[in-house]
């Protein structure tokens, strides 16, 4: 049986790294809880400090089908390559010269985000673009 799963990440600002995935992914960030029409009302109405309001943060895909990401602040800096990644499929379909060219437009798109080339690699006919997201994370552009 298929088990649904979110992808959490550790960062100083949630929500920006969750601005920053929704402009990557395509992806939104989750609606306020029913009754509330912003989440600072939410915040408020729950007496959650102000300065607390930038703890947590999650962001989905509007369409229900990829992962929901999930973003918690935490006091000390990335120290460490990541264990874990995403990849994300830009170029399926595509083959060679023309998939290259594909990931390399997504790359700078996503830099142009905040997001660091870290390099290129190719084998077995794949080819992908490891990155940095604004807060360090690794992920892959294929």
């Amino acid at each position: 049986m298929a088990k649904t799963f979110q992808v959490t990440f550790d960062a100083a600002d949630p929500r920006a790294l969750g601005e920053f995935w929704c402009a990557v992914l395509g992806y939104v960030r989750d609606a306020p809880p029913e009754g509330f029409t912003t989440w600072e009302e939410a915040l408020t109405a729950w007496g959650l400090p102000e300065e607390r309001w930038n703890d947590k943060n999650a962001v989905s895909d509007p369409d229900g089908v990829g992962p929901r990401i999930f973003i918690q602040k935490v006091p000390e800096p990335k120290t460490a390559k990541n264990r874990v990644h995403l990849d994300v499929n830009v170029g399926e379909g595509l083959r060679g010269e023309e998939r290259a060219a594909r990931v390399r437009a997504e790359a700078e798109r996503v830099s142009s985000l905040g997001a660091t080339v870290v390099n290129e690699g190719s084998e077995l006919g794949d080819f992908w673009i490891v990155l940095r997201d604004p807060e360090g994370n690794e992920f892959c552009l294929q």
